[in-house]
């Protein structure tokens, strides 16, 4: 089976944060909750001269991903291409895989009472679509979509 993965060129991103937007309007996160984050770090210097970098924060889809064992609900599964996908309907909100991501990337909705992750808009995937983010909406450029392997090769 394919495997899928979502890479981010770091260097490149901008912060122009239209991955966030494109991610919120697909999967309709509730206020405060971001799937996807750009966060600005800096200023910093880099050869002589003030910069900033930005880093997106989102869920890695782990190999062996904590979250999956940390979930006494077995509302998180690693699907067979890769993909980390949480079921809203199963989880009770304890927060253990908030507690397991060593990334930071899982959120609680106070108001449903669940957690929320990333999951990679497998219900695009599944449709031969891109996941919201990666779907030439970065001005940057610097998300990438695909088989992890071909990913690393055109890099």
């Amino acid at each position: 089976m394919k495997q899928y993965a979502l890479i981010i060129d770091h260097e490149s991103c901008w912060g122009c944060k239209t991955c966030e937007v494109a991610c919120k309007q697909e999967n309709r996160a509730a206020d405060g909750i971001r799937l996807i984050s750009v966060l600005e770090e800096g200023p910093g210097m880099i050869d002589g001269e003030m910069d900033f970098m930005f880093r997106v924060n989102i869920c890695l889809h782990c190999d062996d991903p904590p979250c999956v064992d940390a979930c006494p609900e077995e509302a998180i599964l690693k699907r067979k291409d890769g993909i980390v996908v949480m079921d809203y309907k199963k989880c009770s909100g304890c927060e253990a895989c908030i507690e397991a991501c060593p990334y930071d990337a899982i959120a609680l909705d106070e108001d449903k009472g669940v957690a929320q992750k990333c999951n990679l808009c497998h219900h695009r995937v599944d449709k031969g679509l891109i996941p919201a983010c990666a779907d030439n909406v970065c001005l940057a450029h610097c998300i990438y979509f695909g088989d992890p392997k071909e990913i690393a090769q055109s890099l």
